[in-house]
């Protein structure tokens, strides 16, 4: 039987483990939202104190 989805749902679960670990280097809240930057790069904001950085 052909693995086709499960790599796809590592990638999910291994981008869900790295933004649990993220905080505001700012603040040290977790309340962290990922956007997309100008120039189509990552970036994040933080929702508690509005500190930005990528």
């Amino acid at each position: 039987m052909p693995g086709g989805g499960n790599e796809e749902n590592d990638d999910q679960l291994l981008a869900a483990d790295s933004r649990a670990r993220l905080s505001c280097p700012s603040c040290g809240s977790s309340h962290v939202a990922q956007v997309l930057g100008d120039n189509g790069g990552i970036s994040y904001v933080c929702t508690a104190c509005g500190h930005s950085w990528s």
